[in-house]
């Protein structure tokens, strides 16, 4: 398949760059007076060769930000910057480059900020980290990267801003937290549940399992956003699949993955393998797939289209894969083969115990179902780098086998209907807990403007809420909120209550969900409500079908033409009252939300900041029943 590269121009200040690099780089550098005297002083303070100020540069980045997340990522980055300054210099065993002083991004943390205003800044944070490395890496012109990626969002953007560079990089994991325990049961506890009894009247228990549910240091253990994209990230070959699973506190990552990194990275410099030669639409799907067996976060459906997008395919229906092809591996071949968190009972931890995610991987492999000649950043194919890590077979209690899988179908179902045109709404099947009779949930529209609306509600009138309501949260998507929120603050409490009360709620939102949900829960509802959607055409009562046999998301009264246009007309003339603005949008108050408002493409495109974001909408095709047929290679041996 022909690459679509989204900017022209930026590929082509690529390769101008790298005949630069190549040929005439002294020439042309050698004039600039900063770029000797500066050069010359960095280079004495880091304890570098002089002589060597006008080589291409290499050096180390991290992520930065407010949790426990982001502790561990100054250590490992120190630990790499000093493994690399012994290993450049100008003897023949040495990189014959200038090393610059290392750099960090900076994000926010998801989990501190779930269920309040400031979790717009979630997803915008990937944006920020895409531009602050795209700044680094292109002012500096670095021709070999290693980067140290922590939390959900900011390993996203750096890889982003990796292929939009598309020099030379690597990226290892900074590693899960470890569980905490309960004290009381002596059963291991994470952040989720912590969420899951944020509803409880009981302050001191709330507060005990607080206090003893993430210990130490790292990102979430479970296979929540961050393990997902991790996972991911190793499947489509940026990251070594061994560097994936040891813990944050493992002492591989500071003792024994340094100069591991740097080896590889002197490989793909020295062999000129770029980051978009690894990222193909080969290693994409390869990193789909395994997404849909462990059971990952509906994120990655924002994530995979952004990834795609800056590795230079532009529409990744119909470059990478559609939504018919999705729901086809994810009902009828791709099965759930781990038994972890928020939907089993074990954390990446443990995964990490009974081999990592090399032993999904080479499963995977050996029944068919990936792709083994995509290449990766130890410079090996995928399937001769699992072969050399050679991991044990599935253990059957934490990691499973295609052939007897922990769940018979893929974690993520996409859907369609009325009320999902652009086939973007996403449900995480490996979560759900209970109320799909013969694969269909009905229920009554319980809707709120805005997520704060239904905590409000949640905390004051849980009774309320009945067996079957289906809550629609609205004006929560990139646009509308604006920034996309995620709502591990709400389905934590609906899960709370429908376990309480055994009822089943679910909820379905134009925002997005944290990968710790569980729930019958829908995100990424499309187009979203703040731009005209469907879902903001939904009132009190309305009866909402979800149909995974035909994967649709629908609104009965939505059908009747008449109802729909009286509706849709109804809530134009609204926003035409506020401006153009219907006033259940949230408030763009800062700069940075205010872009993300103007130039968030819509979440079938990965919700991210585009400037040209009036061609993707204008280019947008809504996905059409097709006749995919499945090929031979997703067969089970």
């Amino acid at each position: 398949m022909v690459r679509k590269d989204i900017d022209f121009f930026s590929v082509l200040v690529t390769k101008i760059k790298g005949n630069i690099m190549k040929n005439t780089k002294t020439v042309l550098i050698d004039k600039n007076p900063g770029r000797n005297s500066q050069t010359f002083g960095i280079a004495r303070e880091l304890g570098t060769n002089v002589d060597l100020i006008h080589e291409p540069s290499v050096g180390v980045v991290g992520n930065k930000g407010d949790s426990q997340c982001y502790l561990g990522v100054g250590a490992k980055v120190q630990v790499i910057h000093e493994a690399l300054l012994a290993r450049v210099g100008k003897d023949p065993n040495q990189l014959k480059m200038r090393l610059i002083q290392p750099e960090f991004t900076l994000a926010t943390s998801d989990g501190i900020r779930n269920g309040t205003k400031e979790m717009r800044y979630s997803l915008i944070g990937r944006e920020v980290t895409n531009d602050s490395i795209c700044e680094h890496l292109s002012a500096s012109g670095l021709e070999g990267l290693i980067a140290v990626v922590a939390c959900d969002k900011p390993p996203v953007g750096t890889l982003a801003a990796i292929l939009e560079h598309n020099r030379p990089a690597i990226i290892m994991s900074d590693g899960s937290i470890r569980p905490g325990l309960d004290s009381s049961t002596g059963e291991p506890i994470d952040i989720i549940s912590s969420y899951q009894i944020a509803g409880s009247g009981d302050e001191a228990l709330k507060r005990r399992i607080a206090m003893e549910a993430c210990p130490g240091i790292g990102s979430c253990g479970g296979m929540f956003t961050y393990n997902t994209m991790q996972t991911f990230i190793g499947v489509l070959g940026m990251q070594p699949l061994h560097m994936v699973s040891p813990a944050s506190q493992d002492t591989k990552r500071t003792k024994d993955f340094p100069n591991e990194l740097i080896d590889y990275l002197t490989i793909l410099i020295n062999q000129n393998i770029t980051p978009r030669d690894i990222v193909t639409r080969e290693s994409i799907r390869n990193a789909l797939i395994v997404s849909m067996a462990v059971g990952g976060s509906t994120n990655v459906m924002l994530h995979a289209p952004e990834l795609s997008r800056a590795a230079g395919y532009s529409n990744f229906s119909e470059d990478i894969m559609s939504a018919d092809e999705f729901n086809y591996l994810s009902e009828q071949i791709v099965p759930v083969v781990v038994n972890a968190r928020p939907f089993g009972k074990f954390s990446m931890v443990d995964i990490d115990r009974k081999g990592g995610v090399q032993v999904i991987v080479k499963d995977l492999l050996e029944a068919g179902l990936l792709n083994g000649d995509t290449l990766t950043c130890t410079g090996e194919k995928l399937v001769d780098q699992v072969k050399k890590l050679s991991p044990p077979n599935p253990d059957g209690d934490v990691i499973y086998s295609v052939q007897f899988p922990f769940k018979e179908t893929g974690g993520l179902r996409l859907l369609g209907g009325n009320l999902s045109p652009e086939c973007s709404a996403i449900l995480k099947l490996a979560g759900v807990e209970g109320g799909l009779e013969n694969n269909v949930f009905i229920g009554n529209a319980k809707v709120f403007d805005g997520e704060q609306n239904l905590l409000k509600r949640l905390d004051e009138s849980p009774d309320s809420f009945a067996n079957f309501d289906m809550i629609v949260v609205r004006y929560e998507g990139p646009v509308g909120g604006p920034g996309m929120p995620e709502m591990l603050d709400s389905t934590s409490r609906i899960t709370a209550l429908c376990r309480d009360k055994n009822i089943v709620v679910g909820l379905m939102t134009d925002g997005r969900f944290s990968g710790g949900s569980v729930g019958l829960v829908i995100g990424h509802v499309g187009p979203e409500a703040a731009i005209g959607g469907p879902i903001g055409l939904i009132k009190d009562g309305d009866k909402i079908r979800v149909d995974l046999n035909t994967n649709e998301l629908v609104c009965d009264q939505l059908q009747d033409p008449e109802t729909y246009e009286k509706r849709r007309s109804d809530w134009h003339a609204l926003s035409e009252t506020h401006g153009g603005i219907h006033p259940s949008v949230g408030v763009a108050d800062t700069r940075l939300l205010n872009k993300m408002r103007c130039s968030a493409v819509p979440a079938v495109f990965g919700a991210g900041m585009h400037p040209n974001k009036s061609i993707w909408i204008s280019e947008q095709r809504l996905p059409e029943a097709s006749n995919f047929q499945p090929k031979n290679k997703y067969k089970s041996n």
